[in-house]
């Protein structure tokens, strides 16, 4: 079948926020040859008692099939009319169609509506000319003392103790039963660190006051945060029983654990690691605050409106799947961050925009180029980065980092970027 955009009747109106709404016209002709081809179709095929195979009438396979074919006929139409209507209109829709009103009688022209989102036409007035204090952090000696207490912990050993009450930081063993449960229920076993917040504030109190093998009953309140909404502010009976409790025995901080850790031979070999590491990751940081300012100051320069179903679909993915949810709570968690999602949408949108519009996207010499440093980097080659790349699905996102790194270099040229005064390494966390 093959409809024909000059035979069709097209009209175009302009919704809220790149919402176009179109109706289309079908001449009954067209759709009177439609239904006749799936009528051959289908009496080439069909077996019916008394005729042969591909020899049953048309009007046999009308009068018996005239719904199923009238319905083929009305699908395949309005699919293959509403790709011609958009060619011929030059329209991108960003949704998926959804019809609103059809019209399909015998021997009558078939017409039909069917609303959608087109991408959002950008128009950037203003590239530059902002002022922009980049946040400026300082690396202090505490910084680097709390990487290493970290180093230390992550390669301590967890030690038994015999006697006394839990503590803080302790590794716990421990069984817990509720009172009010099924007759025979032996309760179940967990194994955590006090002070982490993995268990419930009252359970972590109970477990304070035992020793091992100790075990003892406990009223448990369940906090207004409790993920179990029908729980928040309830409290049950149950018992605790002390299985076990380790201390984390923590190596020497000396030459030792740097050998151990890393390509180091001494302590002040890894300080020195540490501290460039997290220099590098403040500079990161501040680059992200810088990035994030610019690129507020250019939504705000260059005011657009969003498709609502791009919207929809930031706000869908950042929650993910989430089929055990009530779905009234789950519109109202989407509603929640609706607000950011736009934000969000709007963010790339311009970006994309000014690659379009400035030529910055990543060229495949760039590409090329990185890779090779990956390679050098990772004493492999070239082509065995590029096909782990590809096999990890990350080389549209390496040429997305590239082609971003590109634009913010360019954005930055056009603006005054300044150091501001000096803040907490800690500051830049936001």
């Amino acid at each position: 079948m093959s409809v024909e955009a000059s035979s069709l009747q097209i009209s175009v109106e302009e919704g809220d926020r790149w919402r176009r709404n179109m109706s289309v016209t079908v001449p009954a002709s067209v759709g009177r040859e439609e239904e006749a081809r799936a009528a051959k179709k289908l009496a080439s095929r069909a077996r019916l008692k008394g005729f042969r195979k591909g020899r049953v009438p048309a009007h046999v396979i009308e009068s018996r099939f005239g719904g199923a074919l009238r319905q083929e006929a009305l699908d395949r139409l309005i699919g293959e009319a509403y790709k011609k209507a958009l060619a011929s209109q030059e329209l991108r829709p960003i949704s998926e169609g959804e019809i609103q009103d059809i019209s399909y009688e015998p021997e009558q022209d078939l017409m039909f509506s069917i609303a959608f989102d087109v991408h959002p036409d950008i128009e950037v007035s203003r590239l530059g000319g902002f002022a922009i204090e980049r946040p400026v952090a300082t690396i202090k000696d505490e910084h680097t003392e709390r990487v290493l207490t970290r180093i230390q912990e992550q390669n301590g050993v967890w030690k038994p103790v015999e006697t006394g009450q839990p503590e803080e930081r302790d590794l716990v063993a421990v069984r817990i039963r509720k009172l009010d449960g099924a007759e025979g229920d032996e309760g179940k076993e967990y194994e955590f660190v006090l002070g982490q917040g993995d268990a419930l504030p009252d359970i972590e109190v109970a477990i304070t006051t035992l020793e091992t093998g100790g075990q003892g009953e406990f009223e448990i309140g369940f906090p207004d945060d409790f993920p179990d909404e029908t729980k928040r502010g309830d409290s049950e009976r149950v018992e605790v029983t002390l299985l076990g409790r380790k201390q984390l025995e923590l190596p020497e901080l000396g030459d030792d654990l740097a050998r151990q850790v890393g390509a180091f031979d001494t302590l002040d070999e890894l300080k020195a690691r540490v501290r460039d590491d997290l220099e590098k990751d403040a500079n990161e940081q501040a680059e992200a605050v810088v990035r994030g300012r610019l690129l507020d100051l250019l939504v705000d320069a260059n005011p657009f409106e969003v498709p609502v179903s791009m919207v929809d679909r930031y706000a869908d993915g950042a929650i993910g799947e989430q089929p055990e949810m009530d779905p009234e709570r789950l519109d109202e968690l989407r509603d929640s961050i609706r607000p950011e999602a736009e934000k969000a949408v709007k963010r790339l949108l311009l970006i994309d925009r000014i690659v379009e519009t400035q030529g910055l996207g990543a060229t495949e010499e760039e590409i090329d180029a990185r890779v090779e440093e990956i390679a050098e980097a990772s004493d492999s080659t070239p082509a065995k980065i590029y096909a782990s790349l590809q096999k990890a699905g990350r080389l549209e996102s390496l040429e997305r980092e590239m082609t971003e790194r590109k634009v913010f270099d360019f954005l930055k040229e056009q603006s005054e970027i300044t150091d501001g005064p000096a803040v907490d390494s800690a500051g830049l966390q936001e």
